[in-house]
């Protein structure tokens, strides 16, 4: 495992960017948020999906650069469309529109729908945080096969959809922040997990067949396995509102087959924001999650190495170790990294001094 500082991976990510199409912005907006995912310990989400975003650019499924649509707006309810362009720009930009209306009208109910890829969801978690608000987002992923079997099953029938809920800091505790994919595992975990030539835990996966397999690489070659729910028919249950609320409440459709598929990932999402300060008296909000936090964590724990954390912590902890000592990218990841700099046409010189693997 080679490391890199934060900075390198995101000029060799800005690279990848212009060189397919993206405006200097853009390519910015969405190769921090690649890096940033790495930083907070998500390489699922980080700078190994730039080979995935090359092909879907090849194929048409993915378009740089394209404009934020907004199809419905009723006050507190707007509908987006992202025209299949970078989740992670378009996304941000339509959370900017809907922070701003929730100030006005202290609950806002945002659906972007076409949106290629939006990556890690906290992120748009934690615009909503800086605001000083709470949200809650839904959302559901199409335009490819099936990744996740429904409880019960052994075929792949949904996708990780997953979800994200965001409370602001309070001056006794940070931030609060819940994002998680519904299925046991990410599908960019099965990746890392492959590219580094480990096993997955049992009772994760199934395989072309249906049956159980500890081998990631079923994700990745026909017969396609299936990743199994988290908590069985409760991440089963979540994932299927995700298609509800994200896919149907948008407008943008949900896995079933009868829709069409381009070979992308396509999200859509829903968002409902709230300003607390329209509800609650804010000193007093402040005092009870502090105490709620305080509660929780003084429970004894299991391992003395390992504290009960509040979600958001460990990725506040990992930011803090890769922040320092780099962030670890497999040999695997980082050849494949190569290949698509050169195919997109950056010289091997420049290759070489932004990647040297």
């Amino acid at each position: 495992m080679k490391r890199f500082p934060a900075e390198q991976l995101n000029t060799f990510a800005e690279a990848i960017l212009t060189a397919t199409g993206s405006s200097r912005r853009e390519a910015k907006i969405v190769a921090d948020h690649l890096v940033q995912s790495n930083l907070a310990g998500h390489d699922s989400h980080g700078i190994g999906m730039l080979p995935t975003y090359v092909s879907s650019i090849e194929k048409g499924a993915l378009v740089p650069d394209v404009e934020l649509q907004l199809i419905l707006d009723h006050g507190a309810m707007m509908v987006f469309d992202g025209c299949r362009g970078y989740g992670q720009r378009l996304a941000r930009e339509a959370m900017v529109v809907a922070i701003e209306r929730c100030r006005e009208n202290g609950l806002v109910f945002m659906g972007l729908r076409n949106a290629h890829h939006m990556g890690r969801i906290g992120s748009y978690g934690e615009q909503v945080i800086e605001a000083g608000m709470v949200s809650l987002h839904f959302v559901n992923v199409v335009d490819h096969r099936p990744l996740v079997a429904p409880y019960r099953g052994t075929a792949a029938r949904y996708s990780t959809n997953p979800i994200c809920f965001a409370m602001p800091a309070t001056t006794g505790s940070a931030p609060i922040l819940l994002d998680m994919a519904t299925s046991k595992v990410a599908l960019g975990k099965m990746r890392v997990a492959m590219n580094k030539g480990e096993e997955v835990a049992a009772e994760t996966l199934f395989g072309g067949t249906g049956q159980p397999t500890t081998d990631p690489s079923v994700m990745f070659v026909e017969p396609y396995g299936a990743i199994t729910s988290l908590g069985q028919h409760k991440g089963y249950g979540i994932a299927f509102f995700c298609e509800l609320l994200a896919g149907v409440l948008t407008g943008g459709g949900t896995i079933q087959p009868e829709n069409p598929q381009m070979g992308g990932i396509v999200n859509h999402m829903s968002t409902i924001l709230i300003d607390p300060q329209r509800l609650v008296d804010y000193q007093w909000m402040e005092q009870e999650i502090s105490a709620l936090v305080k509660y929780v964590k003084g429970a004894p724990a299991e391992d003395s190495e390992l504290p009960v954390l509040v979600a958001g912590e460990p990725e506040m902890m990992m930011r803090s170790e890769r922040g320092c000592s780099g962030i670890p990218v497999d040999e695997t990841t980082c050849n494949q990294l190569v290949d698509t700099a050169r195919q997109v046409g950056i010289e091997r010189s420049l290759v070489e001094n932004l990647l040297n693997c």
